[in-house]
Formats: structure tokens, C-alpha cells, sequence
């Protein structure tokens, strides 16, 4: 068995404490950090590389900085941008996971002799001899879980991906390891906005990276009353209430924008439902489509809680997800992620919604 690990350090308490996880398994480790945009504070810039580099040394293994910016802005920024313009709403966090923490490194842990890919990820993943397929599944500390953004994963990367997190129980004891070996990331705060929308504020940064402004237009109701302007469809998503700049005798909320007519349709809280929704790039773990619809939980957000659903996989790579009961603001763009208990059954990108 190879055992040397590519370790994939940002700087923070995670992937430090993966390290160390590593290296006491007795894993001959290489340390890298990615750099990959100039956007404020930024992934693998200065003092995150910098921070990286000390745990590296101070566990006594060779570290390197990977220049990714390119990949990235094509890979990561540019899809975020047009999905905005499209009227959906991305989830960019995905798509980093997917082209750059499991494409580029994999392709470079090739590159340095490495058959595993080590993360700071909250997940597991297992082997099951009856089935002769990897299973990815939640973190025993559910509260960090983090398979939402991992269900991408192919059967070849998960036989080359370690997740050390997930065996956790909390992330107290992960900044307490932290501590035990002097890190600097020890107390560092978890981060929380999108990496190159340091300030959260999406549609400034959208203006600014295409030079275009996106022209007002009409909130409107079902009935197709004009209740007000609002300042381009960039800067809404369904279900958003505040940030309006309306006063309204009750409270409505975003439930479809209309890229055609640039109007918002406005409604109340009870329109929001979906009962049905098909999603496209599907990606089932075990690397094929069941042959028959299947029972599972369903989670339509990063913070949604799961709901129980009907999954049928459909042609050209695209699934029906069928809830028993509707939920509320379920948006094209974002993911939906399939469970069985803890196992990760499969997921994709939100096409279409009824």
C-alpha cells in the first residue's frame, strides 16, 4: 500500500488537524496550498500560504503553493457570474470542491507519488466489501457535516480521498489537537462567506468583474400589478423578503425572476412550495443509476434539513426528486443531495422546479 498523502492546507484549524491525523497514521505527507483568485482575503494567499507552510514544518514534511488562478476564474468564477445572469443562484463552493480541491489536487497528487488526497472536510468515506463500492457518508459530528458540497464525488476519487474529520465528535477536540501542536490556527475563526466575495455583497462584485449594469425593472404580483422597481434581477434570489426597498401592506417574497421581461414576481410565503423538481449533472455515488425509483432524504440548501422524497433517475444524465411533503424555496442553481441515513446517495444541480 502507498502510503503517502497529498495534504490540501488552507491555513485554518481543519487541515492542520487533518495533517496531524495523517502523519500519526504514519503517512509519509506533502503539504499544498492553492492559490486561487486576488479577490480581497483570499484562498492560499500571503498569510494563509504562510500559516500553511508552519504546519508543514512543524510536522516535518515538504510543502509547496499551487498557482490555480487561472483554473479557477475559468472554472469556479466565471460559471458563478453567468448562473447570476441566467437568473439561478450558484453554489461556487461546489464547484471549487469539484475542479479544484478534487481535479487539480488529484491530478498533482499523481504528479508527487501521493494516492491519497487528505481535506479538512467534514465526511467520511468507507469501503463496502458486499457491494465492492465506496460509500461517502456524513460526519459523526453532524452539526460540521459537510457532504452537501461533496456529492460530486466519483468511486475513483473516493478510493483516493481521506477525510480524518469525519471521525470527530466535535470541533472543540479539533482545536484542542490544534493547540496541543502550537498552530496558529488554533483560535482562528471558521470562515464563512464565499472566498472571493469576501464582503457577501454578490451582485457589486458581478457588476464589477462584467462592467455591465443590470437595468431596473418591476416587482410585480401574481396578477401582474406593478408594486415597485427593483435595481436588476443579480441582486435577488427566491425566497428573499428583505432588501426589497417596498412598503407593502404584507410581507412577499421573491418567487420567480423573469429574465425575459426583467420583472420579479413577488408572493406570499404560502407560494413558495415545490413539490417536484429535476435536477441535471446528476451524480450517482455508487457510479450508476438504480434501476428503479428510490426512497430517500432530500436536502435542496447547504442549511435545509432533509425531507423525504422519491428519486428517479431520468435520460441524459438528469434525476426527478418527487417530496412527500413541498418545500419552500427551492431554487434552480443550487444542489440537491440525496440520503439514505447517513449515506450519500447522490446529487445534482437544480434544473427545473414546479
Amino acid at each position: 500500500m502507498n502510503k503517502k498523502a497529498l495534504i490540501a492546507l488552507s491555513g485554518g484549524v481543519d487541515s492542520s488537524v487533518a495533517a496531524v491525523c495523517m502523519t500519526e497514521a504514519g503517512y509519509d505527507c506533502v503539504g499544498v496550498t492553492m492559490r486561487l483568485h486576488d479577490y480581497g482575503v483570499t484562498c492560499g494567499a500571503a498569510a494563509e500560504a504562510r500559516d500553511a507552510a508552519q504546519v508543514a514544518r512543524q510536522m516535518g514534511f515538504p510543502f509547496a503553493v499551487l498557482d490555480c488562478r487561472e483554473d479557477f476564474d475559468r472554472q469556479v468564477i466565471g460559471p458563478f457570474v453567468a448562473a447570476y445572469e441566467q437568473g439561478r443562484t450558484p453554489n461556487p463552493c461546489i464547484e471549487c470542491n469539484r475542479h479544484m480541491k478534487f481535479g487539480a489536487l488529484h491530478r498533482y497528487a499523481a504528479e508527487v507519488g501521493c494516492d491519497t488526497v487528505v481535506t479538512g472536510h467534514y465526511a467520511r468515506v468507507e469501503y463496502d466489501p458486499d457491494t465492492g463500492k465506496y460509500q461517502l457518508k456524513k460526519a459523526k459530528n453532524l452539526a460540521k457535516d459537510q457532504t452537501y458540497v461533496l456529492y460530486f464525488l466519483t468511486q475513483e476519487q473516493l478510493a483516493h480521498t481521506a477525510f480524518p474529520l469525519g471521525e470527530m465528535p466535535d470541533k472543540d477536540t479539533v482545536r484542542q489537537q490544534a493547540a496541543e501542536y502550537g498552530f496558529v490556527s488554533a483560535h482562528k475563526a471558521d470562515s464563512q462567506d464565499i472566498c472571493f466575495v469576501p464582503d457577501g455583497k454578490y451582485a457589486d462584485f458581478i457588476r464589477r468583474r462584467t462592467g455591465r449594469e443590470y437595468p431596473p425593472g418591476d416587482f410585480v404580483d401574481a396578477d401582474g400589478r406593478v408594486l415597485g422597481q427593483h435595481k436588476g434581477l443579480i441582486g435577488y434570489t427566491i425566497g428573499q423578503r428583505k432588501g426589497l426597498g417596498l412598503s407593502l401592506p404584507a410581507p412577499l417574497y421573491v418567487r420567480r425572476k423573469d429574465m425575459d421581461h426583467n420583472t420579479v414576481l413577488l408572493t406570499p410565503e404560502s407560494q413558495l412550495y415545490t413539490a417536484r423538481l429535476v435536477a441535471e449533472d446528476f451524480n450517482w455515488i455508487d457510479g450508476e443509476p438504480p434501476a428503479a425509483p428510490v426512497r430517500v432524504t432530500a436536502k435542496t440548501r447547504y442549511s435545509a434539513k432533509e425531507a423525504p422524497a422519491t428519486a428517479t433517475p431520468l435520460a441524459d444524465g438528469r434525476a426527478e426528486i418527487v417530496f412527500d411533503t413541498p418545500q419552500r424555496a427551492v431554487t434552480t442553481g443550487q444542489a440537491v443531495v440525496l440520503y439514505d441515513g447517513d449515506r450519500v446517495v447522490g446529487g445534482g444541480t437544480i434544473e427545473t422546479t414546479d
